[in-house]
């Protein structure tokens, strides 16, 4: 997709794959609008890519995936602001090493990994339809491999594991993309998801030493955990696939449980009841 003069959005641009995601796409000509929730933080990534790429075109705006009325109250301004969306990068994620809640009192993981580009997307949709051809992407991982949406515990208020937790949370963007996927199938919008790699970034600062130590053998760098992302954000070869995981910029297998679909209209119905959809 020819992304010159396009509007997109990136969550979790200050860092890491997000970071040389936003970078790639800047190069490409687009209009940037960055939630950030730290504005400091957002500042130095603005100059950093108008500096890099010579693309003026970013916005900044202030954003907190852990709360449902920031997610809204950015929704409602990006929407007084703009009439189109012609891709939305759902990356912002993270790793609770112990069991937090968002500002809604949800499960940290749960809240920001699946339940704040769940409701982000629905809030932008009707633009984003307005606006096809367009994309969105949502950042999932191999750790869904993991787990089983626990539909009696979803936030594991019964019994928390970290890594149970993170692999759900991960699991539940797959089970999204492919049920949003057919919700827009005809629209000329695409859904598609994907593991960027076991990448060397600030989603680890939490995790026990012993474990960072284990990853840190096979991680990879940020610009090479990026290339699916932007692969799936501006190539052509990608134009009519939808409701894909996508791995090192391939289709790739998921679990059977991955693919279960009465599976992924529960967790819609779900989220939905969650955000006040």
């Amino acid at each position: 997709m020819d992304l010159k003069g396009k509007t997109t959005i990136i969550t979790g641009a200050t860092s890491g794959i997000g970071k040389v995601t936003a970078l790639a796409i800047a190069r490409d000509g687009a209009h940037l609008v960055l939630p950030v929730r730290n504005m400091e933080k957002g500042e130095v990534l603005k100059a950093e890519i108008i500096s890099e790429t010579g693309n003026k075109s970013v916005e900044l705006m202030l954003c907190d995936l852990a709360s449902m009325d920031s997610i809204r109250s950015f929704a409602k301004e990006f929407m007084a602001k703009y009439d189109r969306l012609h891709l939305l990068v759902n990356n912002a994620g993270l790793w609770e090493s112990k069991r937090k809640e968002s500002a809604d009192g949800i499960e940290m993981n749960f809240a920001v990994n699946h339940l704040a580009p769940f409701l982000m997307t629905h809030l932008l949709l009707d633009i984003i339809k307005k606006s096809a051809p367009a994309r969105i992407i949502n950042v999932s991982s191999t750790a869904h491999k993991y787990a089983k949406m626990n539909f009696d515990d979803l936030e594991g208020k019964k019994g928390w594991s970290s890594m149970k937790s993170y692999a759900q949370s991960k699991l539940a963007n797959i089970f999204f993309t492919r049920k949003l996927a057919r919700e827009l199938e005809g629209t000329g919008i695409t859904v598609n998801c994907l593991h960027p790699g076991v990448v060397s970034t600030h989603l680890f600062d939490k995790m026990p030493r012993f474990f960072r130590r284990i990853f840190g053998l096979f991680m990879i760098s940020s610009e090479k955990g990026a290339e699916t992302s932007i692969f799936l954000a501006t190539s052509p070869e990608v134009d009519e696939v939808s409701g894909v995981y996508f791995k090192k910029k391939k289709m790739a297998k998921t679990t059977r449980h991955a693919e279960d679909m009465k599976a992924a209209d529960m967790l819609w119905e779900v989220s939905k009841e969650y955000c006040g959809l």
